[in-house]
């Protein structure tokens, strides 16, 4: 496990450094963030003393060096807005992200897993069809449509949740939170919920069809056999067994939630660090844009990590292909 452990670190180190020099190449390649902190008035001597200032007259493997090193003693540069640390920009804004994913991955499991493993356990009745046709609604539709329309709906219309904003916040070790007040709740369901459907509708498709692979098989239809109530037989016998799909795609979506909550962020005025790298990008705040990056990465890899050591809990066969 161990020797196993520091193999899958040392994986995620190259990972890490490999996307630093894509992405600190990629972003110093397009545009130009002294016009845009300068403007079209400034003469040459002040476009050159900020040049200079930015460390943007050296050349680009002499900057990502300096990046590099900085890098390692935990300084992802400063913002060129802000005139801020990055890393501490994204820091105060990630928790804000951070409850919007989590939000939306516990709905995807609230509604996700009772549906589909209903629509499995009875896959001709009439709530399986709508359920699965629910799902491809829930796929088919853009998400900033989908906003737009709980907007209107929910805000506009029928006044009962707020449209925007975060709401009333509660300190919580030391950072912001809304999980912690009625008023931050129902700022944060709308958003949630946007975010939400579409993996509302893959955990549906997924759990049925698990469960429609599971349910035939012998131990199953052993238990029956045994007289084990229904409620025990899917409890136990089915539903642990295919937990397994559930947790590596729950897993992965988390990343691709935090990392994709732009739009949503967006329309709902929600100020975590999706919107930040959007208007860093407007921009052109190029140590922001690289640090939000590198930290997006590295949750991923992390998230993946954790979902490897989930399947050798869940799962004897792993462990006991990895002891071999």
């Amino acid at each position: 496990m161990i020797a196993w452990l520091v193999r899958r670190l040392l994986q995620s180190a190259g990972v890490v450094l490999l996307m630093t020099v894509i992405v600190f190449v990629g972003i110093h390649a397009i545009g130009d963030p002294v016009a845009i902190l300068v403007g079209q008035e400034a003469d040459q001597v002040e476009r050159a003393r900020i040049i200079a200032e930015l460390g943007l007259d050296q050349p680009l493997w002499r900057q990502y060096l300096a990046f590099l090193s900085s890098a390692l003693h935990g300084d992802l540069g400063t913002s060129f807005v802000y005139n801020t640390p990055a890393i501490k920009l994204i820091l105060m804004r990630l928790p804000a992200t951070f409850e919007l994913a989590v939000g939306a991955l516990l709905l995807a499991i609230v509604f996700g897993v009772p549906i589909g493993l209903l629509a499995g356990l009875k896959p001709d009745s009439a709530f399986s069809r709508v359920a699965m046709t629910g799902s491809i609604l829930g796929f088919s539709l853009p998400t900033f449509w989908v906003g737009l329309m709980f907007i209107m709906c929910f805000s506009v219309i029928l006044g009962w949740l707020p449209a925007g904003g975060r709401g009333q916040t509660e300190t919580f070790l030391g950072l912001q939170w809304s999980f912690f007040s009625w008023d931050g709740l129902r700022h944060l369901f709308l958003p949630a919920l946007n975010l939400a459907l579409f993996k509302i509708s893959l955990v549906i498709r997924l759990t049925s069809a698990s469960v429609r692979e599971v349910a035939p098989l012998d131990y199953v239809k052993f238990a029956r056999a045994k007289g084990l109530s229904p409620v025990r037989i899917v409890g136990v016998h089915i539903l642990r067994n295919i937990l397994i799909p559930l947790v590596t795609v729950l897993g992965l979506e988390f990343g691709n939630t935090l990392a994709g909550a732009v739009v949503t962020e967006t329309i709902f005025s929600w100020p975590g660090a999706g919107k930040l790298i959007l208007d860093s990008i407007n921009t052109l705040d190029r140590p922001v844009i690289v640090a939000y990056l590198i930290v997006i990465v590295c949750l991923f890899i992390t998230l993946n990590l954790i979902v490897d050591i989930l399947y050798r809990v869940l799962d004897p066969r792993v462990r006991l292909g990895a002891n071999a």
